[in-house]
């Protein structure tokens, strides 16, 4: 194998692998940040080095980071627990207007 084919395997394999983490976190969200908080308390523990405490530390979500609801900024901070607002009688209400493609 040439050096060329090499380096070219190689960037398409990081491209293949990064496209498929972000279809994984955008299609279960929920579990893809279940793995990352497990792969973040394996880097962060006391006995890991510097540079993996600081990867896992830079690896960790931002709800995590923020403190999550309880944090600061009350149950407002993430909007996860509120009720939904009702929608008043015609507000917010826009009619669909459909076009055909020429």
């Amino acid at each position: 194998m040439s050096g060329f084919a090499l380096v070219q395997a190689a960037v398409i394999g990081v491209v293949v692998v990064f496209s498929a983490w972000q279809a994984f976190r955008k299609l279960l969200p929920q579990s893809s940040r279940r793995l990352l908080v497990g792969i973040v308390a394996a880097l962060d523990r006391p006995g890991r080095s510097a540079a993996a405490r600081r990867l896992g530390r830079w690896l960790q979500p931002a709800e995590a980071k923020a403190g999550g609801c309880g944090s600061g900024g009350g149950c407002s901070s993430c909007s996860g627990c509120a009720p939904a607002k009702p929608v008043a009688d015609g507000a917010d209400r826009r009619p669909l207007h459909f076009r055909s493609r020429q």
